[in-house]
This record gives C-alpha cells, sequence and structure tokens, in this order.
C-alpha cells in the first residue's frame, strides 16, 4: 500500500519554512518537521506551524545533530507510524515543489525504489558548489561501480521506508552533510534500485545554509574514503549486478 509523507529536516530556516508548508498543503498529505536543535525564533515557528496544519507534526531534537541526524530522526518516526515513502524536501527553499507529484507518482509506480532529483542548476549557485559536485559524483559512481546515482548530494529524494529503516538498523551513517551521499550508496549496495527526476534547484538570495566549508568536506570525504573500503569489499556482488 501506497502511504507517503513529507518529511522536512529544519535547523534555522523560520524565514522559508511557512510558505514551503504552505505549498503543501494542496498536496493533502502528512508533513513531518524535524526541529534539529533550532533557535527559539525557529522553534517557535515549529510549532505555530503545527497548530495551523493538522496534518503537520513535529519532533524536537535536544540539539543539533547535523542534517544526516534529523533526517535519521524522521525517517525512522515515519516507518514507525506506518508511512511506506518519505519525500524529503530541504527547508531552505532551493527545491521546486511543483515537482512533488512526479515524484509521488515515480515513487508509487516504482515502490521498491529510491527517487532521487536530479538538479538544473540556475545561475544563482555558487561556483564552488557546482563544480565541487563534480568530485563527489565521480566517487559515488566509483564506488557503486554505476552511474545510476545522477546527483548523490541533492536532498529532494522519495526514500521507500522498509529498505531504509532496515539500512538505518544495521549500519551508522553520518550525522551531517555527508549523509545523503552515505545513504545512497548503502542503499544501492543492499539492492535497491535508483530512479532520477530532472528538477529545477535555486539558491535564494536570502537562503539559509549550513554547509561547513571545510568541516563538511573533510567529512565528506572521509566518507567517500569509507565509502571506497566497503566497495572493494562487495566487489564480487557489484560486478555481478552489473553484468546482470
Amino acid at each position: 500500500m501506497f502511504k507517503p509523507c513529507f518529511l522536512i529536516p529544519v535547523y534555522n530556516h523560520e524565514g522559508p519554512l511557512p510558505a514551503i508548508v504552505r505549498q503543501l498543503a494542496r498536496f493533502d498529505l502528512p508533513c513531518i518537521l524535524v526541529d534539529d536543535g533550532s533557535a527559539t525564533g525557529c522553534a517557535e515557528t515549529i510549532q505555530h506551524l503545527a497548530q495551523q496544519y493538522p496534518w503537520v507534526c513535529t519532533i524536537r531534537l535536544p540539539h543539533n545533530l547535523g542534517k544526516g541526524g534529523a533526517v535519521k530522526a524522521g525517517l525512522r518516526h515515519a516507518e514507525r507510524q506506518g508511512y511506506s515513502h518519505a519525500l524529503q524536501i530541504d527547508a531552505d527553499g532551493q527545491h521546486d515543489l511543483q515537482d512533488v507529484p512526479q515524484f509521488l507518482a515515480t515513487a508509487q509506480a516504482n515502490p521498491a525504489a529510491m527517487v532521487l532529483g536530479r538538479p538544473l542548476f540556475d545561475a544563482s549557485i555558487p561556483k564552488a558548489r557546482y563544480y565541487g559536485r563534480y568530485l563527489t559524483h565521480a566517487w559515488v559512481y566509483i564506488n557503486t561501480l554505476s552511474l545510476d546515482i545522477a546527483d548523490a548530494m541533492c536532498g529532494y529524494r522519495v526514500y521507500p521506508l522498509a529498505a531504509t529503516a532496515e539500512l538505518l538498523r544495521n549500519a551508522a551513517l553520518e550525522n551531517r552533510m555527508a549523509f545523503d551521499i552515505e545513504i545512497l550508496v548503502r542503499l544501492y549496495w543492499q539492492g535497491v534500485p535508483v530512479l532520477s527526476i530532472p528538477t529545477k534547484v535555486g539558491y535564494p538570495a536570502d537562503g539559509v545554509s549550513h554547509f561547513r566549508g571545510l568541516e563538511d568536506n573533510l567529512r565528506i570525504s572521509r566518507t567517500h574514503a569509507k565509502l571506497f573500503f566497503g566497495m572493494l569489499y562487495r566487489l564480487p556482488n557489484l560486478l555481478a549486478r552489473h553484468f546482470r
């Protein structure tokens, strides 16, 4: 049974968040807002949204864990509540919500698959972020021996919760920005197919980014290295899967 929900990790995004939630109202789906230890102003905004919209529920983490920690908490909650899929949307206003029906339709037609956004960037993306993604693309291709994951850093995605919950029970995944990459590679190793949907992504001029340049890049590099050795261990199975 296809029973999806929205999942939005939030850390001090009180500016764009109300408009995002307001736009999601037309889809008539439950929404989980994960407050990742936000400051008082954002925490109050999240609580107000939960009071305003009966289809919104909130999880409050006692301190900031990072995007990965917040998403993991939301995924576990969604699975416990009996949802089959979670459509993750970032809280900074980057994602084009006009594409929500396409994400949901693709997930419903392919319930075992991970549905992933393939960003079509406009001129607002910082050049360093744009070109830096190519290094991650190359490592992901190496660590999966596949081109199936078109962009592992896009946070606009639909998780199949049964397979995802199994992975979270059996592996300790990154808590911060490297999580987006690691969970996709590990789900692929687990046999989950990945489907990509082109979607417009922008960087709002007043947007709040929590990407910590040096720290997050080091974490991502360490994650790529860890996944590389994991790939070597799984090399026979990955090669067999490729030729099948």
